[in-house]
C-alpha cells in the first residue's frame, strides 16, 4: 500500500462551524490563534443555527484578518428539493439566507457541492451560477477552488487500491493528499481525550486514528480506505483546497 509522506508544513488551518461536535467558544479560540499565528484559515460550515448565534464573533475575525478567513459553505446542490434531500426539511431557506448574509458582509467565500445527480461536472456549475447571479453572491461557480464540487463516497464499494505506481500513472504526486501535511484533531461527545485523525472523511474509522497527540500523529497514512480511492486520488477532491 502506498502511503502518504509527511512533509509539507501547512500554511492553511481548517476547521467546522455547524457540526454538533463542535463547541462555539472553543472553536473561535482556535481559529483566533491559527489566524494570529499567520495560517490562512478555511472553516467548513453547513450555515445552519451556530452560524446566526454567532455573527458578532464572525464580524469580528472578518475585521481583523479580512480575506485570511474563507468560509466554505455546504450546498448540496442549486435546488432546495434535491439540497433538503440530503440535509433535511426546512434546510435550504436558513442555508441560503446565511449565504447572502456573508456575502453582504464581505467574507471570503467558498461552496461545495455534491455530485450525486447523475448530472455532468458543467451541468452542475451551471446551476450554481444560476443561483449566485440570483442571490447575488460572488462566488465563481466554474472555479473549482471556490465551488468544489465533491464526488460521491460508498465505503462499501470494491475500488482500487492505490499503490506507489499509481502516482506515476494518474500523473499526481503523494503531497496532492490533503493528509500528506493536514490533520484534523476531534474530541468525541463524552470522550476522556482528543484524537488525532488523517482527514475529515475519517472521522468514526478507529484503525484510522493517530493517537492523543500531533507529535504521535505525523506519522505516514496508508491509503487503504476506500474514500482514500474515489474521493481524494482518483475522485481528485481535496477538503482542504
Amino acid at each position: 500500500m502506498a502511503a502518504a509522506p509527511i512533509g509539507r508544513a501547512p500554511s492553511r488551518c481548517s476547521g467546522a462551524l455547524g457540526k454538533p461536535s463542535t463547541p462555539c467558544v472553543r472553536w473561535f479560540d482556535a481559529k483566533d490563534s491559527g489566524l494570529g499565528c499567520g495560517f490562512d484559515a478555511l472553516v467548513l460550515s453547513n450555515a445552519m443555527k451556530p452560524m446566526r448565534k454567532l455573527r458578532a464573533p464572525l464580524l469580528a475575525l472578518r475585521e481583523a484578518y479580512g480575506a485570511r478567513l474563507t468560509i466554505r459553505v455546504s450546498l448540496d446542490h442549486d435546488t432546495p428539493e434535491i439540497h433538503e434531500a440530503e440535509r433535511g426539511r426546512r434546510s435550504w431557506a436558513p442555508t441560503i439566507e446565511r449565504l447572502v448574509w456573508l456575502a453582504r458582509n464581505g467574507f471570503s467565500l467558498d461552496i461545495a457541492g455534491r455530485r450525486f445527480t447523475g448530472e455532468s461536472d458543467e451541468q452542475l456549475r451551471a446551476g450554481y451560477a444560476r443561483l449566485f447571479r440570483a442571490l447575488d453572491v460572488a462566488v465563481d461557480a466554474f472555479d473549482p477552488v471556490h465551488t468544489v464540487i465533491f464526488p460521491e463516497m460508498d465505503a462499501g464499494r470494491d475500488v482500487p487500491e492505490i499503490t506507489e505506481a499509481c502516482w506515476g500513472v494518474l500523473h499526481k504526486s503523494p503531497d496532492d493528499a490533503m493528509c500528506a501535511s493536514s490533520r484534523m484533531v476531534v474530541k468525541r461527545k463524552g470522550a476522556a481525550h482528543s484524537t488525532g485523525l488523517p482527514c475529515t472523511l475519517l472521522a468514526y474509522d478507529p484503525p484510522f486514528e493517530l493517537g492523543r497527540t500531533l507529535v504521535g500523529a505525523t506519522r505516514a497514512v496508508s491509503l487503504n480506505h476506500p474514500h482514500c480511492a474515489s474521493f481524494c486520488v482518483l475522485g481528485g477532491a481535496a477538503c482542504s483546497r
